[in-house]
């Protein structure tokens, strides 16, 4: 089965701009993520998302979900789970375009977070 594929345009526009905010990703009191290279991305009408470079994750914060999702405009999204030191675990609270369409392809090697999972806070 042949997937749609959209380009962004006036009618559903997407753009991916460097933050200099500093973004701080936590679940309660522990850091999962710190950077100050985040990108945030506005699609149509839906709130700005912050993408932060896999590299600015807690090593050992994130483990691969079998979870996926398509988006005809960014491509094929893959899930993580978020497991904190006490071993609790917030399940597909972050997702990733490993391979995005080209009209996106500045989110590839970034992450998101669910906001209802863990707490993004922007300085």
């Amino acid at each position: 089965m042949t997937k749609e594929i959209k380009i962004p345009n006036a009618d559903h526009p997407i753009t991916i701009e460097a933050d200099t905010a500093r973004v701080v990703v936590s679940v309660e009191d522990t850091v999962i993520a710190d950077t100050r290279a985040a990108l945030s991305l506005r699609e149509g009408g839906y709130e700005p998302v912050y993408y932060l470079p896999l590299d600015d994750v807690v090593p050992g914060a994130l483990r691969p979900s079998s979870a996926q999702t398509y988006c005809p405009y960014k491509g094929e999204a893959s899930y993580y789970d978020v497991i904190l030191r006490d071993g609790q675990v917030r399940s597909d609270a972050v997702w990733t375009y490993r391979s995005p369409y080209p009209a996106v392809e500045a989110i590839a090697g970034h992450v998101a977070f669910y906001t209802d999972r863990v707490q993004v806070a922007a300085e």
